[in-house]
C-alpha cells in the first residue's frame, strides 16, 4: 500500500468580509503613501451589516477622505443594494496619530516592532510557490473575473476555494484529491447550475493550465450546505488581518503571526515577511535548494535582525548555517534597507491589490520581492 500524504490550502475572494477589511486598510495606506511616502500607518477595519469602522494610528502630512475610500472600494468589489451591505453603509472614522514612543525607535531606522517573520519558496510551480495555494488562488481569480464581467450572472462577491493535493512519501505530487468551492449566489439559481458553471467555467481551465485533469479529482464539494445567498459582511463580520495564511503560502510554510494589511513598511510584520520571501526565492532560484524557508526576527527600535535562520528541509546543496551567513552579507535586512531594495514606499504598486489576491508569488504584478536579482551573487560567493 502506498504511503500518501494529503496537504490542503484555501483562498478567499475579494468579497470575503475579512478581505474587504484588508483592502480598505490597504487603500487607506495607498492614499497616504501616494501623497506622503513617509506616512506612518497602522489602519484596522471592522465591517458588518450596514457598517464599516476604520480605526488605528496614522501620522501623515496629507489629507485622506476615509468615507470616499471605503465607499469606492465596496463598489469596486461588487456589493450592491439588496445584499445587506453596500457603499451606502455607515462609515465610522476612529483614527488617531501614532504613539511617539513607537516613532522614537522607528525614526532612527529601527524596526517598528519586535516579532518573527517567515518566507519560503519551493519548486512546485514556475513562480516557486506551493501548488495547493496557487490552484486555490487561481480558482478564486478566475471566479472573480467571471463574476465581475457577468459571464456568471448568478454569482455574488463572497467566495472561498480549497484544494487538497496528494503527495507520495518522497514529496512528489501525485494529483488532486479534493476541491471545495463555496460561492455566494442570487436566490433564483439552481444548485445544478452552480455546480455546472463552477466545474466547467472555473475549475476546469485552472487545472488544465497545470496539466491536471479535472475529471480525475476524487471529490468535489461545491456549495456543500446547498445555499449561500447571505454572504459578505451581512453574513459574517470582517476584520483586518484574519487571513494571514491565505495572504502568504496557504500553510505550506510557517507564519510568524503578524498580518500585513494597513501597515506601512516600517512595520516589519509586513516588510520583513516580504524580504524573507525575496531571500528564499533567490536561494531556490539559484538551485541551492529545492525548498527553502527563511525566518527573520527583530527587536523594536533595533535595525539589524536579531536572528536569521534558514531551513532547506534536506534539499539544500549548501549547509544551512553557511547560507544564513552569506544571506546576512548579501541582503540588507535592516528596515530601511528592505524599504529601499523592495521599493516599499515608491508607489510603483498598490498595496490594496495585494490584499485582494495574496502578497506572495504574484506573477500578475511586478513585485520587487519576487525578483531573482541576487541569484548570481549567491552563486558567486558560494562557488556554485
Amino acid at each position: 500500500m502506498k504511503e500518501l500524504i494529503y496537504f490542503t490550502s484555501e483562498c478567499v475572494s475579494p468579497g470575503h468580509p475579512d478581505k474587504i477589511a484588508d483592502q480598505i486598510s490597504d487603500a487607506v495606506l495607498d492614499a497616504c503613501i501616494k501623497e506622503d511616502p513617509n506616512s506612518r500607518v497602522a489602519c484596522e477595519v471592522f465591517c458588518t451589516t450596514g457598517q464599516v469602522v476604520v480605526g488605528g494610528e496614522i501620522t501623515t502630512n496629507t489629507y485622506i477622505d476615509i468615507q470616499k475610500i471605503v465607499r469606492d472600494k465596496i463598489n469596486e468589489i461588487g456589493y450592491t443594494t439588496g445584499m445587506g451591505f453596500d457603499s451606502d453603509c455607515g462609515v465610522l472614522n476612529a483614527i488617531h496619530s501614532q504613539s511617539p514612543d513607537i516613532a522614537m525607535g522607528v525614526d532612527t531606522g529601527g524596526a517598528g516592532d519586535q516579532g518573527i517573520m517567515f518566507g519560503g519558496a519551493v519548486k512546485e510551480t514556475p513562480e516557486l510557490m506551493p501548488l495547493a495555494l496557487v490552484l486555490a488562488r487561481e480558482i478564486i481569480v478566475k471566479l472573480t473575473k467571471l463574476t465581475r464581467n457577468k459571464e456568471i450572472k448568478w454569482a455574488r462577491p463572497d467566495a472561498k476555494s480549497q484544494v487538497t493535493l496528494i503527495y507520495d512519501k518522497n514529496g512528489k505530487i501525485i494529483g488532486v484529491d479534493t476541491i471545495v468551492v463555496s460561492v455566494q449566489h442570487n436566490p433564483d439559481v439552481t444548485q445544478e447550475q452552480i455546480h455546472q458553471d463552477v466545474k466547467e467555467l472555473v475549475i476546469k481551465p485552472v487545472l488544465e493550465k497545470y496539466n491536471l485533469d479535472y475529471k480525475a479529482v476524487r471529490q468535489y464539494h461545491i456549495n456543500p450546505t446547498g445555499r449561500f445567498v447571505i454572504g459578505g459582511p451581512h453574513g459574517d463580520t470582517g476584520l483586518t488581518g484574519r487571513k494571514i495564511i491565505v495572504d502568504t503560502y496557504g500553510g505550506f510554510f510557517r507564519h510568524g503571526g503578524g498580518a500585513f494589511s494597513g501597515k506601512d513598511p516600517s512595520k516589519v510584520d509586513r516588510s520583513a515577511a516580504y524580504a524573507a520571501r525575496w531571500v528564499a526565492k533567490n536561494i531556490v532560484a539559484a538551485d541551492l535548494a529545492d525548498k527553502c524557508e527563511v525566518q527573520l526576527s527583530y527587536a523594536i527600535g533595533v535595525a539589524k535582525p536579531t536572528s536569521i535562520k534558514i531551513d532547506t528541509f534536506g534539499t539544500g546543496r549548501i549547509a544551512e548555517e553557511i547560507l544564513a551567513q552569506k544571506v546576512s552579507e548579501i541582503f540588507d535586512l535592516t528596515p530601511r534597507g528592505i524599504e529601499k531594495n523592495l521599493e516599499l514606499r515608491s508607489g510603483k504598486f498598490k498595496y490594496q491589490d495585494l490584499a485582494a489576491f495574496g502578497h506572495i508569488g504574484r506573477i500578475d504584478l511586478d513585485l520587487p520581492w519576487e525578483r531573482t536579482n541576487k541569484v548570481e551573487e549567491l552563486k558567486k560567493v558560494l562557488n556554485r
